[in-house]
């Protein structure tokens, strides 16, 4: 077959089932493995976010939400010409990637799936769904992920529960939302502030302390570990004032917000931060 993949996450699974040789296009964002950077890119940003604060890259993409304003642009026509058997995009969010509806009149004729996971089981089903759609069969890889997950949650469930609260953003604080509700439930983590199976949205930090977490975990959007730290040792008071006794920075770009198989090594890491000393 020939693919493309709007959806960094779909990129990652169909390297997993072994399919990277059958992709033919990627997105700018889709970083992940590292084969997949020889392979044409048919979109781009259509802001410019490089040295922007987690203040002023949020004013940014809710200005251009309010003004009706696409985050991204798509080569429709390098994807027309490229003759795809199959294009991969999604429904859940506008900000995180490209939206199915921003180019399907365009690539109207060809096939699409379109994936929308709201809960980890949803993450599971997309990558059979995808197997599936390609021919291909995801046992072997399923049954892998599932195996590492079940381990993970025993793992978890052998050290006492914490109270945590785990924020997708900082500058304004946005709660878990989606699947990583669930990521912190098998881990072992209590979130008050967490909403599975529903976009993250944003708060304050007053939310935050009156939430009272042991351990504050830190994954933006986006983010990878090195820039969010950054992030939050310019936010260090908002951060001291929850009275967290434990705060952790983790990579939100590689791992929790991607809906991929990488969301399972992002449970193995949450388990992992319980149990480090802080």
């Amino acid at each position: 077959m020939r693919i493309v993949s709007l959806l960094p996450s779909a990129t990652e699974s169909l390297f997993a089932l072994g399919l990277g040789d059958q992709l033919v296009a990627i997105t700018h964002e889709c970083d992940y493995p590292p084969e997949a950077a020889s392979l044409p890119v048919v979109t781009r940003s259509t802001l410019d976010l490089v040295g922007r604060s987690g203040a002023q890259v949020d004013d940014l993409v809710a200005l251009a939400a309010r003004d009706g304003r696409s985050l991204y642009e798509v080569d429709t026509d390098a994807i027309h010409r490229l003759d795809p058997d199959l294009v991969v995009a999604q429904d859940i969010c506008d900000v995180c990637a490209i939206p199915a509806d921003q180019v399907a009149d365009e690539l109207a004729g060809v096939r699409m799936i379109r994936q929308h996971p709201h809960s980890l089981a949803d993450v599971l089903s997309d990558i059979e769904e995808l197997a599936d759609a390609c021919g291909s069969d995801s046992t072997p890889l399923m049954a892998q992920l599932r195996r590492r997950i079940e381990a993970a949650s025993v793992k978890a469930s052998a050290l006492p529960r914490v109270r945590g609260v785990f924020l997708e953003w900082l500058d304004p604080p946005y709660r878990a939302g989606h699947w990583t509700p669930d990521l912190l439930s098998l881990a072992g983590i209590d979130d008050p502030l967490a909403r599975p199976g529903v976009p993250s949205v944003a708060l304050s930090w007053d939310d935050v302390r009156r939430a009272q977490p042991a351990l504050l975990v830190i994954a933006p959007c986006g983010f990878d570990r090195d820039r969010a730290q950054r992030e939050a040792d310019s936010l260090t008071h908002a951060i001291d004032s929850t009275g967290a006794v434990k705060v952790v920075v983790l990579d939100g770009s590689a791992y929790f917000n991607r809906p991929g198989p990488r969301l399972v090594d992002s449970l193995e890491i949450l388990v992992s931060a319980r149990t480090e000393r802080p």
